[in-house]
């Protein structure tokens, strides 16, 4: 929603200001599609030359979420918190084996099942249990685990940036290729150099249009959304920090809820529960599940 807004606002204020100023708007209209057909195309062609076919499919696949709100808030984070308390209770309280089947097939085990909204999340389930099912082997050792899952985060981190890096890049070449389409205006103008001077002076003004067009596109458009991705790709990070602060913290022999208390602080302050809230949280869904 707020891509959208932002879009409007920077067309609005940028046509707003040109008609303040008295501006011709039919120089714009002429000139605005085959620079545009320039612009976008070489842009577009540069962009599948210098991705691979995976981070091409990563971007058309990210581009859909960028319109749309974080899903990161501070009510997924309680239910994410509430999930790993009440495993982390009951493993604490039976055994580690107690929720070997639950880890082995969260999608039909009671406890997870009271979690659709973490549930849902493929990558976040595969981590959480993942590390659940090394807590049971009980063959690793707090700092082993540790080193794991840092290597795991990094290594989704780095793939989770290179769409974002792949439309910044393009964002950057884009007022090159206006320069590249303003230049293609001004060799038809210069082979039109006998013609009155109104004539030419239309023709350079509609030639100035693409570098006009591609600055726009850049820094209004493009570079925006990858500055929206990159952040997009920190929110997802650091609820995978979340998790492993947590189950570290559980390893090292911290009962549940201080566990909680681990994970609970490595939240960003804007979405972070208080204490108390995430007390209550828990302690009301555990009254449920009685």
């Amino acid at each position: 929603m707020f891509v959208i807004v932002g879009y409007l606002l920077v067309i609005g204020c940028v046509l707003g200001g040109y008609a303040m100023a008295g501006g011709s708007f039919p120089v714009l209209l002429h000139a605005a599609p085959h620079e545009l057909f320039v612009i976008c195309g070489a842009a577009l062609g540069a962009f599948l030359v210098g991705n691979s076919s995976k981070t091409v499919k990563a971007t058309l696949k990210l581009l859909p979420k960028l319109f749309k709100g974080s899903k990161y808030t501070k009510a997924r984070y309680m239910e994410l918190m509430a999930l790993l308390f009440d495993t982390l209770t009951k493993a604490r309280k039976e055994g580690l084996m107690s929720i070997e089947s639950d880890v082995e097939e969260p999608r039909k085990s009671p406890l997870f099942q009271k979690f659709p909204l973490i549930l849902a999340d493929d990558h976040l389930m595969e981590f959480i249990t993942d590390y659940l099912r090394m807590m049971v082997s009980g063959n690793l050792n707090a700092h082993e685990l540790e080193n794991l899952m840092d290597n795991e985060i990094d290594t989704h981190h780095h793939e989770a940036l290179i769409p974002a890096g792949a439309i910044q890049t393009m964002g950057d070449g884009l007022p090159a290729f206006g320069i590249v389409a303003a230049v293609l205006g001004v060799v038809k103008t210069m082979a039109s150099v006998g013609a009155a001077p109104a004539v030419l002076g239309g023709m350079i003004a509609g030639a100035l249009v693409g570098t006009f067009m591609g600055i726009l596109m850049a820094y209004g458009f493009v570079s925006p959304l990858a500055q929206l991705a990159t952040q997009k790709v920190d929110e997802t990070t650091k609820e995978l920090q979340c998790v492993k602060t947590t189950l570290l913290a559980s390893v090292q022999g911290y009962a549940p809820a201080v566990a909680l208390e681990f994970g609970r602080k490595v939240l960003f302050s804007t979405e972070r529960p208080s204490f108390i809230e995430l007390e209550d949280h828990v302690k009301g869904n555990k009254k449920k599940t009685a």
